[in-house]
C-alpha cells in the first residue's frame, strides 16, 4: 500500500527543490543584470573616447574576463560597441536610442532649458544643469554665455562622482547626515585617489556648502577656473540635481560669488517651480 503522506512529503520536497533553483537562477540573473548596468555606468562616463578592458574591470571592480564577456553581450546587442582601430569600447547605438526616447518622459532638460539660458545671459557665464544619478552627477546640459573668454569645464553626458565639480558638490551638500555619509564612504577614496583631492578638503566644502546654501570650487578641476552651484528639489522634496556657474578667476571676485550665488537662488526656486507637478520627476 502506498504511503499518502510519503508522496504528499516527496511532491513537496521536489516543489522546494524547484523554487530554490528558480530562486538561484533568478538571483544570478539579477547579479548579471546589475554588472550589466555598472559596466554600462563607465563606458558613458568614458564618453567619446571610450575605455580600455583593463579601465572598465578596475573601475567596476570586476574581473577581466567577467568584463570581457559582459562586452560581448552589450555589443551583440547594441549597447556597446569597440572603436575603430583601437582596443577601447564605449557606449553603443543602442544606449543613444534609448536615451531619445526617454527624454521625451524624463524632459528636465527642455524644461530648465528657458531659465539656464536666462541666467548664462545674465552671468555672462557658462551655466551647467546637473542630474543626480545615484552616487554621481551627469551633466545634461549647459550653456555658454556671451563673454569672450569661453570656459567649458564639462560635455553633455559627462559623469562624475558626488562631491566633485560645482553641481556634484552642491547635491551631495543637500543630502541629510544619513545619505550624505553613505554616499561620501563610497566615493571618497575615489576622488582622492583619482582627482587628488584628500577628504578632509571634501568635507570641509561640504560644510561650507551646507551653511551658505551653495558650493564653490576653485582650481580644484581646471586650474584658473571657479564655480559656484546650487541643488534643486523635486515636489516631494528629494534632491533632484544642481545647476553652476563657471568662469576664470580674475571674473571670479568675491562680490561677484556673492551675485553669483543669489543668482543660482532665484534660477533654483524657478525650476523647482517648474518641475512642480510633473509626477515623473520623482523617478529620476
Amino acid at each position: 500500500m502506498i504511503d499518502a503522506s510519503a508522496l504528499n512529503f516527496h511532491s513537496m520536497e521536489m516543489h522546494d527543490v524547484k523554487a530554490g533553483a528558480a530562486g538561484a537562477a533568478g538571483a544570478a540573473g539579477a547579479g548579471l543584470l546589475q554588472r550589466s548596468v555598472a559596466l554600462l555606468r563607465v563606458l558613458a562616463t568614458a564618453g567619446r573616447r571610450g575605455a580600455a578592458l583593463t579601465a572598465l574591470a578596475r573601475d567596476t571592480g570586476l574581473s577581466n574576463s567577467t568584463v570581457h564577456r559582459l562586452l560581448a553581450q552589450l555589443i551583440a546587442e547594441r549597447l556597446a560597441m569597440k572603436m575603430e582601430d583601437s582596443k577601447r569600447y564605449a557606449l553603443g547605438p543602442l544606449a543613444y536610442e534609448l536615451g531619445l526616447a526617454a527624454t521625451h518622459q524624463f524632459d528636465i532638460r527642455s524644461l530648465c532649458r528657458p531659465l539656464i539660458e536666462q541666467l548664462a545671459s545674465e552671468t555672462a557665464e557658462t551655466v551647467y544643469l546637473i542630474q543626480r544619478s545615484g552616487i554621481e552627477a551627469v551633466c545634461i546640459d549647459l550653456v555658454e554665455g556671451p563673454t569672450p573668454v569661453r570656459v567649458v569645464t564639462l560635455h553633455v553626458g559627462s559623469r562624475r562622482p558626488l562631491g566633485l565639480g560645482a553641481g556634484g558638490l552642491a547635491i551631495l551638500a543637500a543630502l541629510d547626515d544619513d545619505e550624505q555619509q553613505a554616499t561620501l564612504a563610497q566615493v571618497q577614496e575615489r576622488i582622492a585617489k583619482e582627482w587628488d583631492f584628500p577628504e578632509h578638503i571634501l568635507r570641509e566644502s561640504l560644510q561650507t556648502a551646507r551653511e551658505t546654501g551653495c558650493s564653490l570650487i576653485r582650481n580644484r578641476i581646471t586650474p584658473g577656473v571657479t564655480a559656484v552651484g546650487r541643488s534643486f528639489r523635486d515636489s516631494l522634496g528629494h534632491v533632484l540635481g544642481a545647476i553652476s556657474v563657471a568662469g576664470v578667476n580674475a571674473r571670479m571676485t568675491k562680490a561677484r560669488q556673492t551675485t553669483l550665488m543669489q543668482s543660482l537662488t532665484v534660477a533654483t526656486r524657478d525650476i523647482e517651480r517648474v518641475l512642480r507637478g510633473q509626477s515623473w520627476a520623482r523617478y529620476v
